[in-house]
């Protein structure tokens, strides 16, 4: 049996914060735990926020709150001691910014292997809101952060070979899993269609799953939502969804939705749209495709590792809405839906997050001296 590992996990998003990194940290917790690992996790602090997880204390240190972003968190003296008590086998830093960077000198000192995961494209959100010189400043912060981390793992091949161009090393392939017995085309939900579509069953279904932020670009399904043919379904909240509900007056606007509910959403949908440029992933697009439903995504980011272009779906500019609405109508007119279904959970079906965060174990085992010198030997 191999020997249980000590892993203290920073990140610089957690509960009650619901995303893409806080899920990716909720998953490596409950895998830890089943597997006999012990951990610490190491959090922005929330008056609303667990103290503990799967069993693992959560240290809180202080933030602030920025409408529409992730909390700021603060670094604190006492981290180091905190750590150092705690004597992890590695750090694990989960998107790190400002946390993450002041962890990387703690365990620098304390000699500490650390493990940094690339999950936030924050500069590309800066060139998104027009701010060129803080995509550039923020580009080459983050490439720092990561260059002083022993590993990084990046989520698809785009995010990796962008790190490596801004001067990153050691950089490896590290995708995410997706629970397909949760999304899944039995989860289709006749009652729950009958609501969306009302009195005309004969429109399909084209739905967005996300957070509503300006960057996400969720207005350009706008030349969808003015489809007789079409009912746009929008799950998600975010700083972003009043104003959307002005620019998509016929869109059903679900909320915020998680678990089984969430699954019947997906599994009820004809197509997933989702128009996010600034992906390192994008695992709404890998639960959609476990819940048989084809995608149309951006031709840019983490979308290209998901989705075969006219396969399971179609990769283009979204904010072209000739190409948003051609895509769609071929997907309209594929003459074997059910084949298509099946493509799609196929293409997915086999990535597991027990699969994926064995793989994140053996990225810790690596870069641990003893292990590490183990797996070598055992290689020989």
């Amino acid at each position: 049996m191999s020997t249980p590992i000590r892993v203290a996990i920073v990140t610089e998003s957690f509960l009650p914060q619901v995303n893409g990194v806080t899920n990716s940290v909720l998953r490596i917790l409950e895998h830890l735990k089943a597997q006999g690992h012990q951990a610490l996790v190491i959090a922005p602090d929330s008056a609303d926020g667990p103290k503990e997880f799967a069993g693992f204390r959560i240290k809180r240190v202080p933030s602030l709150e920025m409408k529409g972003l992730i909390p700021l968190a603060f670094p604190q003296r006492n981290l180091e001691q905190l750590i150092d008590g705690f004597a992890p086998d590695v750090i694990h830093l989960a998107s790190p910014i400002f946390l993450g960077k002041y962890v990387t000198k703690i365990a620098q000192k304390l000699e500490i292997p650390t493990l940094s995961v690339y999950q936030t494209d924050i500069a590309g959100f800066a060139r998104h809101y027009g701010l060129t010189i803080a995509h550039n400043s923020l580009k080459k912060w983050v490439a720092k952060i990561h260059s002083a981390s022993d590993r990084t793992l990046a989520p698809s091949l785009w995010s990796c070979n962008d790190l490596i161009q801004s001067g990153v090393k050691n950089v490896h392939l590290w995708q995410r899993g997706v629970d397909s017995v949760r999304f899944a085309p039995n989860k289709r939900d006749i009652d729950l269609r009958c609501e969306i579509l009302g009195e005309r069953p004969d429109r399909k279904i084209v739905g967005y799953v996300g957070r509503l932020a300006n960057e996400k670009r969720v207005d350009d399904l706008a030349v969808l939502d003015a489809r007789d043919d079409i009912q746009l379904v929008i799950v998600g909240e975010g700083p972003a969804r009043a104003r959307l509900e002005r620019i998509l007056p016929n869109a059903f606007f679900a909320g915020y939705q998680s678990g089984e509910d969430l699954a019947r959403f997906y599994a009820s949908l004809d197509y997933f749209v989702h128009t996010g440029k600034h992906e390192t992933f994008c695992q709404s697009i890998q639960e959609a495709l476990a819940s048989g439903v084809p995608v149309v995504a951006p031709n840019s980011g983490g979308p290209l590792d998901l989705v075969k272009h006219g396969w399971t779906g179609y990769l283009i500019d979204t904010a072209d809405s000739v190409a948003l609405n051609r895509a769609i109508n071929m997907l309209i007119h594929m003459q074997d839906p059910l084949i298509l279904q099946q493509r799609t959970r196929e293409s997915v079906i086999e990535r597991n997050w027990k699969l994926v965060n064995e793989q994140l174990i053996n990225h810790y085992r690596a870069l641990m001296p003893q292990e590490s010198q183990l797996l070598k030997e055992n290689v020989a």
